[in-house]
């Protein structure tokens, strides 16, 4: 590695930065695009798996690989290969919305146990490769500027509201043809598909090879981290042998996991919480359990359209830096004041209308984007390379930990009312 290509930062930010944001929205945009297509085409699942709760189970089965594989990979986060690790992820992504489609067309849209088992199979899977990318990416980011942090999340949230327009829109095509529902599910993870596909092909060649990508990564060597080698190889920077072993030494002098959880538990607290409560709600409340109204069998299309809309609003806010939420023991007060938010919505699908269920959603779907780019930007602040990677890995496992929560709680939504 040239010491003159640390030294040449200051203009490599200024040519590179726009570039990598929107490489990282795209990125950011794959990690989730796969799961939310699943999630979007619930009116067809419903149809094919009326008795099996598919918008809860396959969240339910979802979750528990991305937060075992997560665990594990974050516990390892400092040996870890991140290259390798986030191009499994995203290739994982790919083979996996191939094969929904692929198992649609087997058993020509019949539904069935064993086909949802196998459903079932593909959304483990999307667990793991969720697990590999999300942890990846948001720890790869945090020794770079909080801009490709906003963008990659932002990113996670677009993957949402591409997934409902693109839904809405092929749902409405094939209307009114024969099997309109199934055929339009077909076209929209051939879409999905093609997408991953996208984002495979620009991390593995593009994303490595952007200049101000580059100085970040060898910045982060220079502290000490093991875990871009292979990504500054990809990008055209290599490490001499002596300047590896000067950087594994200086990788023994950071802090361990175990220091940086309790100095960040504030953070920790708040990413379990956000997302805990946001999914004990979204998606299986949002699809089950709000009534019947004049929209019919768009209604629940429209509610998940409107959530993934304004999460994806409330993750550019932050931007706006009078507006951005730095205080930690602001945070935890904002957390705590969105489970208000639970009897809103218990009390206006009991008693309210369609209109007052839709503006609780956009403020359920703002709220959580906002928060989200809050923590995620400003818990890495402060510390070397490697520590903020850890520690966007620790971060995302309690974010992964609190959905998996919020999805276990959503079944209390359905005491009382039987299966």
């Amino acid at each position: 590695m040239s010491s003159g290509y640390l030294e040449q930062g200051t203009a490599i930010n200024l040519k590179g930065k726009y570039a990598a944001i929107v490489v990282c929205w795209f990125l950011g945009n794959g990690c989730l695009f796969a799961w939310n297509s699943m999630l979007t085409i619930e009116d067809y699942y419903a149809y094919l798996f009326p008795r099996y709760h598919p918008s809860r189970v396959l969240t339910l089965v979802y979750q528990p690989f991305a937060l075992g594989t997560l665990a594990i990979l974050a516990y390892h986060e400092a040996k870890v290969n991140t290259r390798i690790r986030n191009i499994f992820g995203y290739a994982a992504f790919f083979v996996s919305t191939l094969l929904v489609l692929v198992l649609d067309l087997a058993t020509a849209g019949r539904g069935g146990i064993w086909t949802f088992v196998g459903i079932c199979a593909i959304s483990a899977a999307f667990g793991v490769a969720d697990a590999h990318v999300q942890g990846g990416m948001i720890g790869d980011l945090s020794f770079m500027q909080p801009e490709f942090i906003q963008s990659f999340l932002a990113g996670l949230a677009a993957s949402g509201a591409l997934t409902s327009a693109l839904r809405l829109i092929t749902k409405a095509a094939f209307e009114n043809s024969k099997n309109g529902l199934r055929k339009g599910a077909i076209m929209f993870f051939a879409i999905s598909t093609f997408f991953e596909l996208v984002c495979l092909l620009l991390y593995a060649f593009i994303f490595p090879k952007l200049p101000i990508v580059r100085y970040y990564r060898s910045k982060a060597a220079s502290e000490g981290s093991k875990t871009v080698s292979a990504d500054l190889a990809a990008g055209g920077v290599e490490l001499q042998q002596g300047q590896a072993d000067q950087h594994g030494a200086k990788d023994l002098e950071r802090l361990s996991n175990k220091e940086l959880l309790s100095r960040n538990v504030d953070y920790a607290f708040d990413m379990f919480f956000i997302y805990a409560l946001t999914l004990s709600i979204f998606p299986g409340f949002l699809s089950e359990d709000t009534g019947s109204h004049s929209l019919g069998g768009w209604y629940a299309l429209v509610l998940v359209a409107m959530y993934n809309v304004w999460d994806l609003i409330g993750r550019y806010v932050p931007l706006i830096e009078r507006i951005k939420l730095k205080s930690r023991k602001g945070l935890v007060m904002a957390v705590v004041a969105r489970f208000l938010l639970i009897p809103a919505f218990y009390f206006t699908a009991k008693y309210g209308d369609q209109g007052w269920m839709i503006m609780l959603t956009s403020i359920l779907g703002l709220s959580n984007g906002y928060l989200t780019v809050c923590v995620l930007t400003s818990a890495p602040e402060g510390y070397k390379g490697p520590e903020q990677n850890a520690l966007g890995n620790i971060l995302v496992v309690f974010l992964i930990g609190g959905i998996f929560a919020g999805v276990t709680l959503d079944w209390l939504w359905l005491i009382g009312k039987g299966w």
